[in-house]
């Protein structure tokens, strides 16, 4: 019998959905106070994840989701970049 491998799910900080962590897209803020996209998912730091879908990245910069999520003010680039990323560019 081969055991299947579990799927890693995260909590989308928006939606609070649990989803297969390919499925979404993280933010880290490192010790210093950086704020960076972290499509790796792999960096230190504290990470908060998001839904690959522009609808929930707008949501969460209107509603400052990841402003508390992370305890840091969030730049807009942040969101930006985000859009970008989910969209392909």
């Amino acid at each position: 019998m081969s055991k299947q491998r579990k799927i890693p799910l995260r909590k989308c900080v928006v939606t609070q959905e649990m989803l297969p962590k390919k499925s979404l897209i993280r933010v880290v803020k490192t010790k210093e106070g950086e704020v960076f996209v972290d499509p790796t998912g792999k960096k230190n730091g504290r990470g908060a994840y998001l839904s690959k879908d522009v609808d929930v990245i707008k949501k969460a910069e209107k509603t400052k989701t990841l402003d508390r999520q992370l305890d840091i003010a969030i730049p807009d680039e942040i969101y930006q970049q985000l859009i970008m990323e989910i969209e392909g560019k």
